[in-house]
């Protein structure tokens, strides 16, 4: 069960919630921290152009957010009125609000910078931290939050070996995350963006595949 201070949309919270104890406090192990950009060639729509920061990976499976997938007609302040989360009085608040994966939609998730942390909160690695619970979505109300978040509905995941044998199938390239990319990167130049981080133009490839 999760906490009852997880970000949940709906008023029936979800009783499943994504493994984030693959996820080391104070390092990464596998592809946590990575971005998988997805080749042309993937046969789920639910992933067509999809870049997912990896948030845990182990022998037992993986988990990740979509990055690049925005939501129509829902803003972050709308979703704070939702949650009947108060508002500051500072500025309007601009953090997009993403579909995180195909998995437990009314689930948020805050990816975002190591300057904010709470007793719930995941160290992914050095660069960047996910918060699961309220606490992080009243701080960003509040002016208190992360200098830099996006924000998820939703999550993705694979059992053991499942990626493993999808990276076999030349479904995805394995990039190196960065800031640039995620925080300050729009969603609909996120793909070719970290695409063209390894030199890969997606024009110009269709079953080809390679690791960074």
């Amino acid at each position: 069960m999760p906490d009852n201070d997880t970000i949940n949309i709906t008023e029936k919270a979800s009783t499943t919630a994504p493994d984030t104890s693959k996820v080391v406090k104070g390092g990464s192990s596998y592809l946590a921290g990575k971005l998988l950009v997805a080749m042309p060639n993937i046969d789920d729509d639910s992933f067509k152009n999809a870049t997912i920061f990896m948030c845990a990976h182990d022998e037992k499976g993986a988990m990740g957010l979509i990055v690049n997938d925005k939501m129509p007609n829902i803003d972050f302040e709308q979703l704070l009125l939702k949650l009947k989360i108060e508002h500051g009085d500072h500025k309007s608040i601009k953090i997009p609000v993403l579909r995180g994966g195909p998995l437990d939609s009314s689930r948020g998730f805050v990816l975002h910078s190591k300057d904010f942390n709470r007793k719930d909160t995941i160290n992914v690695d050095e660069r960047f931290s996910v918060t699961g619970t309220m606490d992080a979505l009243k701080a960003i109300a509040d002016g208190s939050g992360p200098n830099e978040a996006i924000f998820m509905l939703g999550y993705s995941s694979w059992d053991a070996g499942q990626l493993e044998e999808e990276l076999r199938d030349n479904s995805w390239i394995i990039v190196d995350a960065d800031k640039d990319i995620i925080f300050n990167t729009t969603p609909d130049k996120v793909w070719r963006k970290a695409m063209s981080k390894i030199g890969v133009n997606p024009d110009m490839i269709s079953n080809v595949t390679g690791n960074a």
